[in-house]
């Protein structure tokens, strides 16, 4: 089967390089699933999970806090703002990180200190919904 080559990366590091039979992520306008031979494309991503299934038939499973999505022949990179591997995911901080975030959103004293904590938590609401489903399944 045609494999495409996968790029996931953030501003502190490389998560995944490799080739894959198929992607799936969430983007802006809604879930992605990317093939070989899928049509170039860019958009921005939300955050959640990437899944990349790779050449040999092993899942990859990557959160993704929002960014960017390259879709190139042969190529798909996702440029995440943030990216956490699946068994580098930790509940227990997630849902502090939350509660500290909340404390925030009652603490904050202007519009754009809202807007940066609301972005804040829908991160973390869409981290620990993958942290659950990757539990789960």
């Amino acid at each position: 089967m045609a494999t495409i080559h996968v790029d996931v990366v953030s501003a502190e590091a490389s998560i995944f390089a490799g080739e894959a039979k198929f992607v799936s992520l969430p983007g802006e306008a809604g879930e992605l699933g990317i093939l070989p031979g899928h049509t170039p494309l860019i958009s921005r991503i939300r955050p959640g999970t990437v899944k990349i299934v790779t050449a040999d038939d092993a899942e990859e499973l990557v959160f993704v806090a929002g960014g960017l999505l390259e879709i190139q022949p042969g190529t798909v990179t996702v440029l995440a703002d943030t990216a956490i591997r699946s068994r580098d995911l930790d509940e227990a901080k997630a849902e502090t990180a939350r509660k500290q975030a909340e404390e925030a959103l009652r603490n904050a004293k202007d519009k754009a200190e809202v807007a940066v904590v609301e972005a804040e938590l829908a991160m973390l609401a869409a981290q620990l919904a993958a942290i659950r489903k990757l539990r789960r399944g």
